[in-house]
């Protein structure tokens, strides 16, 4: 296989009947491309360290002592994605969803970890679920980018936490023991020995298997007080209890403050953190109330509502690898989340499989996707905030990177700057934090191999929008030499068919396409923007890429 080098494809989209004449296939007008979660790409990213919208907001609650390396906030934020989302930025890149960092009020001090002091900048240090963090934002940003999203055709997948609180500081106290636990730490060997724990020292752990009727914390009480809002929360809260018959367990408490983002946002989906470090039945409940809310929030707001796709839920079920199929096992335990309220899990197999040719990878994720998983999906990623082990820390091969995610099936996440190359190496910090530096923008803007890296990314990941058969559809291998193959997907009276070619040579190139398409087809490669017709079976172009992307002409 190649390697730093652009990788050759050449692809035709097929939406109309094969039955039908070539030239009937030209004038019939193609049905509208539906979103399809199963062939979704999802763009990921820190809320701080997007990009800076209002800096107005860059210093809350007095967060401004010294801190270690990348380990404080820098001042992205919700408005900073919005300016993106006006900008174009996430259309040229194909994407249809984005995932972002919890935006719920950090904890107000610092932890210093051996690291330097460390602030909540990421956003997994709750203090209160309720409501929103000033440093990302207030509830007015957050409305207005949904709305820009939708506009754009893209969904909005936030950040849930249920399996613990912030860390303890000189100005955050500890919860009450009813709600959390401060020990013993994981030691991962068994079920218990990862549920009924702490992750690290000094991160109380919510007791979700409780079932005990616990009262709001003093301190969360006396803050809402202050903020003038304490009858209405409660009241709410009552309200939310007497509907669900739920007891007043604290797993329930932040379920109903997760789900109040949708019901007054109209939110798409969550990536649910930490899963299988909480009680199983956590997860049930929550997407139980998720689609409540959803359904609630598109019964008050018919204008609003997209499509009829349910709410979306990803587990991150750390160590999950698609070759597991549905089930996690723990060692004396086995858990199906898929059946415990999750539609997709995180994929930490896929950075491995990367390493591998394209066909291994494309022909295993389409089986499994389409047996044992079939009607859920997983999401691949090669590099993230929390994973120190990427599949190219070094970025040198980042078209090789964006070939292979955005042509797998399943759902891709793109984590913010590996459609741009930035730095994974950061000189002077300490574990995590050299994954977490802020977005490129300069480096993209003055640098001529940042910005072709970047159109290789667009074009792809455009490809990968306007198709769903090459992230949801049904993989099969046409020739190993050129390396050829076609993915399939039907939906109702939607049918997409595409033809992906691998590794071809600059210049002249012709693949057969029979399988798929009639002669006499006109075609058009995106990439380049030429035009060809099929004759004799075979799709012939010349372009200066080793990369085709053909499309019906419209």
């Amino acid at each position: 296989m190649k390697k730093n080098l652009s990788y050759a494809l050449l692809s035709l989209a097929l939406t109309v009947s094969g039955s039908l004449s070539a030239q009937k296939q030209q004038n019939m007008t193609r049905p509208k491309t539906p979103f399809v979660w199963e062939g979704a790409s999802v763009y990921f990213l820190l809320t701080d360290r997007f990009n800076n919208g209002d800096k107005s907001n860059d210093v809350n609650f007095g967060r401004n002592k010294k801190t270690g390396k990348l380990r404080g906030f820098e001042g992205g934020d919700i408005i900073g994605i919005s300016k993106k989302i006006d900008e174009g930025y996430f259309d040229k890149l194909g994407i249809n969803a984005i995932w972002f960092t919890p935006i719920v009020e950090q904890i107000h001090g610092g932890v210093d970890e051996g690291t330097g002091l460390s602030y909540g900048f990421h956003g997994y240090w709750a203090r209160d679920w309720s409501k929103l963090d000033p440093n990302f934002g207030t509830e007015k940003d957050l409305a207005e980018l949904v709305e820009k999203a939708h506009a754009h055709g893209i969904r909005i997948i936030l950040d849930g936490v249920i399996n613990h609180t912030g860390p303890v500081t000189d100005v955050d106290t500890v919860w009450p023991d009813e709600w959390v636990r401060t020990g013993p730490q994981c030691d991962y060997k068994t079920f218990d020995g990862t549920t009924a724990c702490t992750l690290v020292a000094n991160l109380p752990d919510v007791k979700t298997e409780s079932t005990e009727n616990v009262q709001i914390p003093l301190f969360l009480a006396e803050k809402w007080k202050a903020e003038g809002r304490y009858d209405q929360e409660m009241k709410e809260l009552d309200d939310f209890f007497a509907r669900t018959g739920y007891p007043r367990a604290p797993r329930y408490y932040i379920i109903k403050w997760l789900t109040d983002y949708i019901t007054q946002f109209g939110i798409d989906g969550y990536r649910a953190d930490t899963v299988k470090h909480t009680d199983v039945s956590v997860w049930a409940d929550f997407k139980t109330q998720c689609e409540y809310a959803f359904e609630n929030w598109k019964k008050n707001n018919p204008s609003k509502v997209l499509d009829d796709n349910k709410f979306y839920t990803i587990a991150e079920v750390y160590n999950y690898g698609i070759s597991s199929g549905q089930d996690f096992d723990f060692g004396d335990k086995k858990v199906n989340y898929y059946q415990n309220g999750f539609n997709n899990m995180i994929n930490f197999e896929f950075k491995w499989d990367a390493q591998k040719e394209y066909e291994y990878i494309f022909s295993k994720y389409s089986q499994k996707l389409n047996s044992v998983l079939e009607g859920y999906s997983v999401l691949n990623y090669l590099s993230s905030h929390d994973d120190g082990t990427p599949f190219d820390a070094k970025r040198e091969k980042s078209i090789e990177s964006g070939t292979k995610l955005l042509l797998s099936p399943g759902v891709a996440q793109v984590y913010y700057g590996d459609e741009t190359a930035r730095s994974l190496v950061v000189e002077g910090t300490q574990g995590d934090a050299t994954l977490r530096s802020f977005m490129n923008w300069d480096q993209l803007e003055k640098d001529k191999k940042t910005q072709d890296i970047l159109l290789h990314w667009q074009k792809l990941g455009q490809f990968r929008r306007n198709h769903p058969a090459v992230g949801a559809g049904i993989h099969k291998e046409i020739s190993a030499k050129p390396y050829t193959f076609s993915r399939g997907y039907t939906v109702g009276n939607y049918l997409d068919k595409v033809i992906v070619g691998l590794d071809l040579p600059q210049g002249k190139k012709a693949l057969t396409v029979s399988s798929v398409f009639q002669d006499g087809t006109k075609l058009r490669d995106a990439y380049s923007g030429q035009e060809a017709v099929v004759i004799k079976g075979i799709a012939a172009i010349d372009t200066p890429f080793d990369i085709v992307l053909f499309e019906l002409k419209q």
